[in-house]
């Protein structure tokens, strides 16, 4: 195993693996399901003891008849399409045995449409669509049915009746190819069976499509990135995974809803291209506007034809020809901007829209197909979401532990955080309580003592100063957010002024070059003070203190530097015995997630260096 593999196993929680052994599960089942539909894609009707077929002639409309040959095309345009002739029988081996004269019913494979009996010499007639009031006018469902012609022999006549304009052209063909004897429930269960595997299939999918959608649910909870793209999958492989199950064969018997069957199947496809389009262009970079419009045009013209089929002038089968045209614009609209992508787009991101042209050209393969009667619906789009529903099962093993980790990583930060806020609470009392020492206040009441007699007047301006100095630091009892820099700089100068009465000889410099950024407050006055404290008062007289503030391409910078004595700083420093530099660190780090550095030289000075980045502020 590589090191990057087994980095990313440490990486995922033990809570992580039950989950993805049910995904591989999944992903197992469904390759096998798969590969058992092809091995069995034969069985496509009922296994009968001897073939039934159609011997006669066919006219279209007021046409001409034409003779009916086994394996030729018979159109089946809108309208009325008439099959005239007998049923002839074989063994299973193909031994011809005859015309069909026994009472045994044959089942018939309607695909959209109605189909109307009459037998020679038979005034009354016998209609599909009355036994199954269901289907009704609009013969809009596929399905099953049976016949039990009385007089066995005689020339039958088939009225075939399709209302539609588009997509059950092979709709004869089909009709024709699977006739067969009828043997009640055995048969039906036949024909169930051979569309088991794709119903199944097809629930596997709906059943992944709510793990989906249930990881969707706790990413969008817990904020982890991307979620809104694993909500789109998750729909996008529901509505694929019901295309599944309502396109496979049999329907009819597992769910007798013909009508709302072809609803499901119809809206389904519809849904799947539409979420489809929807991911494809959430990878978009410089053409993103343009697919949001497309899709949005798509979208509501697909509430649009729902809408309107609601009605009884317009049936939902027939919006489908529409639809296809409109979602082929719509490719064609995301292949341009596809283009347009991959020439600018660099590594993995090229290999993704390049896959992204899959589905939307496996689309228009099967529209064409499907007007041109090669074959009908998305064949060709079922082997593309396959791969696509592969690829989504290897994102949302990689999804799943990241939620996980997130969670644990959520609830961990929020303790965190909760023990921060007590810690800030407490940092803002120390802070204030060391800056406000005793000595300090002794010492400038007896300043402004002597000032009173002496210079009446400044002793006024340092009384003012003194009560700016106070407020500030009471005020941060009740400020748990950072100030901007030139309010944390008022509070430093009234410091400063209080201070240059007891040090006359020390000399304080700034240069702010920035100050529009955001710090905790009693950050810099602490440190001068220290400055003053620890680096000036131990010389015999004078001392320089520089504050200087300024910004780079990534941090805003403040130094604050000394000309005093200076330490040695490879000898520990205890943080207790230094006013608040622990506190400052603290807050730097929690408030702004700051850093505060201390450089100095012994008989040189000392330097304090905040930097705080900018993607903090």
């Amino acid at each position: 195993m590589s090191n990057k593999t087994a980095k990313f196993f440490k990486k995922v929680s033990t809570s992580a693996i039950l989950p993805i052994v049910a995904i591989l599960m999944v992903v197992l089942s469904t390759i096998f399901l798969l590969l058992h539909v092809n091995i069995n894609k034969g069985q496509s009707i009922p296994a009968t003891p001897a073939q039934v077929y159609f011997v006669g002639e066919y006219r279209i409309g007021d046409g001409q008849p034409q003779p009916i040959v086994k394996g030729e095309h018979i159109p089946a345009p809108k309208g009325y399409v008439t099959l005239r002739g007998n049923f002839h029988y074989a063994s299973p081996s193909g031994e011809y045995i005859g015309v069909f004269t026994g009472k045994t019913p044959i089942a018939f494979y309607t695909n959209h449409i109605n189909l109307s009996f009459f037998e020679e010499g038979d005034s009354a007639r016998y209609v599909i669509d009355n036994e199954n009031p269901l289907l009704g006018e609009s013969a809009c469902g596929t399905g099953w049915t049976t016949h039990q012609f009385l007089r066995g022999g005689s020339t039958i006549e088939i009225v075939v009746y399709n209302p539609h304009d588009f997509g059950n052209e092979n709709a004869i063909d089909q009709m024709l190819e699977k006739l067969s004897f009828w043997s009640g429930v055995n048969s039906e269960k036949e024909v169930l069976d051979a569309g088991s595997t794709q119903r199944n299939a097809g629930l596997i999918f709906v059943i992944t499509a709510i793990m989906f959608l249930g990881t969707a649910l706790l990413s969008s909870l817990i904020h982890v990135k991307n979620s809104q793209f694993i909500w789109m999958l998750g729909f996008a492989i529901l509505v694929a995974g019901l295309y599944f199950i309502y396109s496979s064969f049999g329907i009819s018997f597992w769910s007798d809803l013909v009508v709302l069957n072809t609803a499901l199947l119809g809206g389904s496809m519809m849904l799947y291209m539409f979420f489809l389009s929807t991911i494809v262009a959430s990878f978009f970079q410089k053409t993103q506007k343009i697919a949001f419009i497309s899709n949005t045009i798509l979208g509501l013209s697909i509430i649009t034809m729902m809408l309107l089929s609601t009605g009884k002038k317009l049936f939902f089968y027939d919006t489908w020809c529409i639809w296809a045209i409109i979602q082929c614009v719509a490719n064609a609209v995301l292949t341009f901007c596809l283009i347009k992508e991959i020439i600018v787009a660099k590594g993995k991101r090229k290999l993704v829209y390049v896959g992204a042209f899959l589905p939307l050209v496996s689309f228009a393969v099967d529209a064409l197909a499907t007007w041109l009667g090669l074959w009908q619906g998305g064949l060709l789009s079922r082997y593309v979401f396959v791969a696509l529903f592969v690829v989504a099962m290897v994102v949302l093993i990689r999804i799943i532990p990241q939620s996980i980790n997130a969670i644990a990583k959520a609830k961990k930060l929020e303790t965190e955080k909760l023990v921060l806020n007590t810690q800030l609470a407490e940092s803002r009392v120390s802070t204030m309580m060391s800056q406000i020492r005793p000595h300090f206040i002794y010492n400038t009441l007896g300043s402004i003592e002597q000032l009173c007699e002496l210079d009446p007047q400044k002793a006024g301006e340092l009384v003012h100063n003194f009560a700016k100095y106070l407020r500030g630091n009471f005020g941060e009892l009740d400020n748990p957010k950072p100030i901007l820099m030139s309010q944390e700089m008022e509070h430093v100068h009234h410091y400063i002024s209080i201070e240059n009465v007891r040090f006359p000889d020390m000399t304080f410099s700034f240069e702010m070059n920035s100050t529009d950024f955001y710090i905790p407050a009693l950050t810099i006055q602490p440190i001068v003070e220290n400055a003053i404290k620890h680096g000036l008062m131990k010389l015999q007289k004078g001392g320089t203190i520089k504050v200087v503030s300024y910004e780079t391409d990534q941090n805003y910078c403040i130094t604050v530097e000394d000309d005093g004595v200076g330490f040695d700083t490879s000898v520990l420093l205890d943080e207790r015995k230094h006013v608040g530099i622990r506190n400052i660190r603290g807050r730097l780090k929690a408030m702004v997630n700051g850093t505060l550095q201390i450089e100095s030289t012994i008989g040189v000075g000392t330097k304090v260096v905040i930097t705080i980045p900018k993607e903090a502020n």
